[in-house]
């Protein structure tokens, strides 16, 4: 018997993408791709360059696996590929090394003349991953409890107690906006 990585049609133990598919591939990337970096913008706490590395990331794992994304899910999937690549970024060793800056950052006393987005991104900064996510993922992109849910692979509760307590910590810093972030 041929071993797996001589069967056609495999690389090591991932399904080779077929022409067709890495068409399909593209034009989701295409369609999709701009949507994804806001979302890695907000889940990295604004950082441009740091949400294109996510994405790029997170579309790097989807296109490997993209042989078995069914069509109907794939939008789905594309986010939890975004969701655990952040999750990933924070988590790496030389991130949790202490930075040193020779101004601290003050985000309680936000500039009056920024943005609303602005003031978003930076007080979403202040939450925990977890929390920013399910904020992110519900409150700003629109996603119903069981899609987020998926995408942070975890429970509707756990969905739910997160945005609650993540609402009430923005609320607390951003107490003008408060009927909007509900």
């Amino acid at each position: 018997m041929a071993s797996p990585q001589a069967r056609p049609g495999k690389v090591g133990d991932r399904l080779k993408a077929t022409p067709e598919q890495d068409r399909e591939f593209t034009e989701f990337v295409t369609a999709r791709r701009a949507g994804l970096v806001r979302i890695a913008e907000l889940l990295v706490s604004g950082d441009p360059a740091k949400g294109e590395d996510v994405v790029q990331m997170a579309l790097t794992r989807l296109y490997l696996s993209w042989p078995k994304v069914r069509p109907e899910t794939a939008d789905a999937y594309a986010r939890r590929c975004v969701v655990n690549a952040a999750i990933d970024e924070r988590r790496r060793l030389f991130r949790r090394r202490e930075q040193s800056f020779a101004e601290l950052p003050d985000v309680a006393a936000l500039d009056e003349l920024a943005s609303d987005n602005d003031r978003v991104v930076a007080l979403l900064k202040t939450l925990p991953t977890g929390m920013r996510a399910a904020v992110v993922l519900r409150y700003i992109e629109g996603l119903s409890v069981p899609e987020t849910a998926a995408a942070m692979r975890c429970s509707e509760g756990n969905v739910k107690s997160q945005s609650a307590r993540g609402l009430q910590r923005l609320r607390e810093f951003f107490p003008a906006r408060q009927p909007h972030l509900a």
